[in-house]
């Protein structure tokens, strides 16, 4: 039984991994995986949290050097300084809007249906999006400028309806504000930081009372797991970004999607 509890946990930290900073909404395939092998997670929301922990520290990882420039950069003029403010106005609505709307919204929505329909309806505009596009005039996050970044925070509110994916609703915001691929996954990447830690205290502050970490082989297992694999996944995915672009994932999602109707249509 232990055995079996530790694969499931590796298994969805896989996916975690693999999902949660492409544009195919690390939600929708979790929620498919617990229910195709039956997960059972320890009580609370400790499971959940760490595996999202693990996956917000791969990206810390990868950035560490750059993050610590802006850090040492942003108190005078200069690109590091608008790199920080991109961030803050691209986090703020999600901030304010997502901290007053949250609850309501994923538990009026949170369910398969509403995953599955969003997995589709974000493959059609992501790749109608791709094929529309503009030349790109925005080539580096501190070309995005004010405006654009509050944009695309607005973009990311969006990923507050489950399915649609964060990564998904950013990149298609910068997309249309003439983002180039590549630095449109690069901020969305980073932006994942101070926005998935934010959503992770308040999970944990909402969720104080039910927390249990009893079953701390899972937990490890999950965050290791999901940390190793977004690792891998944010660097292996910004090359296949740059080289095909979007497309591929929008075809993923409308048939992931497609998957999820029909096996709970007759599943």
């Amino acid at each position: 039984m232990e055995s079996a509890a530790l694969l499931s946990a590796f298994l969805m930290g896989v996916v975690e991994g693999l999902t949660e900073f492409l544009p195919v909404s690390s939600t929708g395939h979790l929620i498919l995986l617990g229910e195709l092998i039956g997960f059972e997670g320890p009580p609370g929301k400790a499971f959940e949290i760490s595996i999202q922990l693990g996956a917000i520290l791969a990206v810390v990882l990868i950035y560490h050097r750059m993050l610590w420039q802006i850090a040492l950069g942003m108190w005078r003029p200069g690109p590091a300084r608008y790199y920080a403010v991109n961030l803050t106005l691209a986090f703020l609505p999600a901030l304010v809007i997502g901290a007053t709307l949250y609850k309501p919204i994923t538990t009026a929505l949170f369910n398969p249906w509403v995953v599955s329909m969003a997995l589709i309806v974000g493959g059609i505009a992501i790749i109608g999006i791709e094929r529309a596009r503009r030349r790109p005039s925005i080539r580096s996050v501190p070309e995005i400028g004010p405006l654009a970044a509050l944009l695309i925070g607005f973009g990311q509110v969006l990923a507050m309806i489950p399915g649609t994916s964060r990564s998904a609703a950013t990149i298609i915001a910068a997309l249309l504000l003439g983002v180039e691929r590549r630095t449109a996954a690069e901020f969305s990447f980073v932006l994942a930081i101070p926005t998935m830690l934010a959503a992770t205290v308040y999970s944990l502050w909402m969720a104080r009372d039910a927390l249990d970490f009893s079953a701390m082989g899972q937990i490890a297992v999950g965050f290791v797991t999901a940390f190793a694999v977004a690792l891998v996944t944010v660097r292996v995915g910004l090359e296949v970004i740059a080289r095909l672009g979007f497309t591929p994932f929008g075809w993923y999602r409308i048939g992931i999607g497609t998957v999820m109707l029909l096996w709970l249509s007759f599943g």
